[in-house]
């Protein structure tokens, strides 16, 4: 059954489905009709209650998972509030304070990304994600290191800072001296660029015949440079923290949906694919239970933010991993302010 519109719904139906789904959000728990007639609730009978209760869940709107527990919004539900209804809540000033201090705070940017998730983390009760630009370091310094036959290790200092290592296959015929050689060639000549320029000013070399490399080190150069360069460009980066936020009282009773949420979780690659999906919109997005595929089974929601650099490109992606009953009107805004927070220091 299609979702009706939010103005299709009298007055009266509007007030108690709001008063159900922000009950439910607060607390977790069904709403009975005499909670909602009770204290600040709505002047109506519990019986007149019970009648606009048993409409909006033949909408589809509301569910009750007990004959006498009351009701509680379903996915459809929450859309329709999400969308129609709800009014956010900004950030407090040290909400503010905090965010933008976490994310000012001195170190690499891979420092203040993972800060940024475990704050989001801390002040939304749910699990905090940051995808990290995907952006290739300038090349400092290279050391090739020989491990054995076939075999060499390529350390690769960053300007940031940064320090990888991978294993290199080796041609057997390799000279003597020429893992040496093209360590200093490569500092020495293509530092201070990105990996893919110093691959394009090495071919150019190459192709102009100006290298001063013999065949079989300019091919060790090609490897040196090109496993880094194949790595940035498959290899999203994710920041989760927090999970264990996600383990509520609600969630250890469904052992099947616990483990499905820690599975989903450690499939990063699955989860930036979903982060993904967000790089393009112009405001928060949120997706609610079903309505992502990778978090269907755990009944998960997620809101995500992308954030840009100061040419407005789309870096990266901000964002919030919990249960369908997140307070939504606090982490959306939440969300928006960290992203637009994390644009000024990237830009």
């Amino acid at each position: 059954m299609p979702t009706p519109p939010i103005t299709e719904l009298t007055t009266r139906a509007r007030e108690i489905f709001r008063l159900v789904v922000e009950g439910y959000l607060a607390t977790g728990t069904p709403v009975g009709s005499k909670a909602l007639a009770g204290a600040g609730g709505v002047n109506l009978s519990s019986a007149s209650i019970r009648s606009v209760l048993a409409d909006l869940e033949g909408l589809g709107l509301l569910a009750a998972p007990h004959t006498s527990a009351g009701r509680l919004p379903t996915e459809a539900g929450l859309r329709l509030f999400v969308d129609g209804i709800m009014q956010v809540a900004e950030p407090t000033p040290e909400e503010r304070q905090a965010i933008e201090r976490r994310i000012a705070a001195p170190g690499p940017i891979e420092a203040a990304l993972e800060a940024t998730s475990a704050l989001l983390s801390n002040l939304s009760s749910g699990a905090g994600v940051v995808m990290v630009p995907r952006r290739e370091p300038r090349l400092m310094h290279l050391q090739l290191v020989p491990l054995g036959p076939g075999k060499a290790l390529a350390v690769l200092v960053g300007e940031d800072g940064g320090v990888e290592n991978r294993i290199l296959e080796l041609p057997m015929s390799l000279p003597p001296g020429a893992l040496e050689e093209v360590s200093n060639y490569i500092s020495a000549h293509l530092g201070g660029r990105t990996l893919a320029q110093a691959a394009g000013a090495m071919r150019a070399e190459i192709a102009s015949g100006k290298s001063a490399l013999d065949a079989a080190s300019r091919d060790l150069v090609e490897r040196g440079l090109a496993v880094w360069s194949e790595d940035a460009a498959q290899r999203p980066v994710l920041i989760v923290r927090g999970q264990a936020n996600l383990l509520d009282e609600a969630a250890l009773t469904d052992l099947e949906r616990v483990r499905s949420l820690l599975d989903d979780l450690e499939n990063k690659q699955s989860v930036a694919d979903l982060l993904d999906t967000a790089r393009e919109a112009r405001a928060t997005r949120i997706f609610i239970g079903s309505e992502n595929r990778l978090f269907a089974l755990s009944g998960s929601s997620v809101i995500a933010s992308p954030y840009r650099d100061r040419e407005g490109k789309v870096v990266g992606v901000v964002g919030v991993i919990g249960p369908t009953r997140l307070n939504y009107a606090r982490v959306v805004p939440m969300v928006d302010f960290t992203a637009q927070s994390l644009g000024k220091l990237i830009g």
